[in-house]
């Protein structure tokens, strides 16, 4: 037998002629779509499909277009709404997240209500569970009055008159309805509108001749 020493550098083009001679490995670090090196030909998706330069494409179903260029794929990167704060079921699969299910219930003040949901947290304080899952609550608008001396009673928002109608007469507090002589000289009426008791606040008086004594 004949010993053959071949140089090194027809070793190495040896090594490289055969069925893999056209694939270029890289080391680099891969980015987040990696794409073949088509540049100045086309570009490819990630089922393999060449897309002429040009051309838009989708290079993955979860993915943005992109336009095939010389350069290679130029993928637009839109600004895709924020997924509600609410959101438990996300949609990936496509180019801008979306929101697929949200909770169906309201979470307040440590306690959880229902969609549609209506409820008091304070005797004056209405409140809803919007289907959003936000929480809108409202005050009561007290009707006026019908005194000047209203009360608060701890169980109810607006408060009442416990002694009924009233106005005042100067500085007295004189009941709705009836003349009230004030002093020897004054007779006072607290006046209202017919069939209702919007009263005013102040007391109509009038004066008469004093009897002497």
């Amino acid at each position: 037998s004949r010993n053959i020493h071949l140089p090194l550098e027809k070793i190495l083009l040896c090594i490289n002629r055969g069925p893999t001679s056209d694939v270029t490995l890289s080391m680099d670090p891969i980015d987040e779509y990696a794409y073949p090196d088509y540049r100045g030909k086309g570009c490819m998706d990630e089922s393999g499909f060449v897309f002429a330069i040009g051309e838009q494409f989708t290079p993955g179903p979860s993915t943005c277009p992109c336009l095939c260029t010389d350069e290679g794929p130029l993928c637009s990167k839109p600004e895709c709404p924020k997924v509600h704060p609410r959101c438990i079921k996300v949609d990936t699969s496509q180019c801008c997240p979306q929101c697929k299910e949200k909770k169906n219930y309201c979470e307040f003040r440590g306690k959880i209500y229902a969609s549609l949901e209506e409820f008091k947290v304070s005797p004056c304080e209405k409140c809803r569970c919007e289907p959003s899952g936000e929480v809108l609550c409202s005050v009561a608008a007290c009707p006026q009055t019908e005194c000047v001396d209203p009360e608060y009673e701890p169980d109810q928002c607006c408060p009442i008159c416990k002694s009924g109608p009233n106005c005042y007469a100067d500085t007295a507090v004189i009941p709705a309805g009836r003349e009230v002589k004030i002093d020897e000289c004054t007779i006072c009426y607290c006046t209202y509108e017919e069939g209702t008791w919007q009263i005013e606040r102040q007391a109509t008086c009038s004066k008469n001749e004093c009897q002497r004594s």
